[in-house]
């Protein structure tokens, strides 16, 4: 396929009439994925800078009063849009930074720049779901024994290397419904901006994540080469904490505009 000669609004369409986005009474899968050995370095924000990306009407969801966004490196494995395993796109690794919001009682993320190593994949994220994905060189590499699981990503951006690793002990385990690990981990909606500035919803069913707890964690990140200068002050800043989720099945329904 090329893209270049299918208009924006005509994937568009094409896309809502498969997948029902029009009638809320009958949403129909858009997108289903295993999402597998999640790293979330989770970096408390100031309000400032969060509050900058968010989609109209939605609030900063907090943890303990603090605002929140995780970098979160992770495999995008058996890829299927609309029902189809597209051949060279079905296995691939995401690397994001997502913010921890609110819309009238529903908890969600919502994303300043997702990282994918496909060019096609960038461009039908933002055609369909105006999403902030961007193509470049990246790296995936997951390492198992009985003891131990270790995951790392890696994406270049502005001529450099940026790169998560974590290792967690095994077997992999439940938080509770309070705990940090569950706040981070557990959203069941996406929300952005349409093309033409309204608020976007979508949802994303998974079921409860178990997680290795974490034995060891780096990063290598200039967060103003990902994400522009305003991001450069969080340099050098500690995450407050990292969370290795084991992942699952997911499937994205949207929901359309709010």
């Amino acid at each position: 396929m090329n893209c270049g000669t299918v208009s924006r609004d005509a994937l568009i369409g094409w896309a809502c009439s498969w997948i029902g986005s029009t009638n809320p009474f009958m949403p129909r899968k858009f997108l289903t994925a295993d999402w597998r050995n999640l790293i979330l370095a989770n970096y408390p924000l100031p309000d400032d800078l969060a509050a900058t990306h968010l989609p109209p009407g939605v609030e900063l969801d907090r943890f303990e009063g603090q605002a929140f966004g995780s970098l979160v490196g992770f495999q995008f494995l058996n890829t299927k849009v609309l029902g189809v395993g597209w051949p060279g796109f079905r296995n691939f690794p995401e690397w994001n930074l997502r913010i921890y919001v609110r819309y009238q009682g529903l908890r969600g993320v919502c994303f300043v720049r997702e990282y994918v190593p496909q060019r096609f994949v960038s461009w039908v994220a933002r055609a369909v779901y105006n999403e902030p994905y961007h193509a470049a060189r990246m790296a995936m590499r997951v390492i198992e024994t009985p003891e131990l699981l270790t995951a790392s990503y890696a994406v270049e951006v502005g001529g450099k290397a940026h790169s998560l690793t974590a290792s967690g002990a095994k077997p992999a385990v439940r938080p509770g419904p309070d705990s940090l690990e569950h706040f981070f981990k557990e959203h069941s909606w996406g929300f952005g901006r349409t093309h033409g500035g309204k608020l976007l919803r979508y949802e994303v069913n998974h079921p409860e994540w178990d997680v290795y707890p974490v034995e060891a964690f780096s990063a290598d990140v200039d967060w103003g080469l990902l994400y522009g200068p305003a991001w450069a002050v969080m340099n050098g800043v500690p995450p407050a904490s990292v969370v290795l989720a084991a992942g699952s099945g997911v499937s994205v329904f949207p929901h359309g505009t709010v």
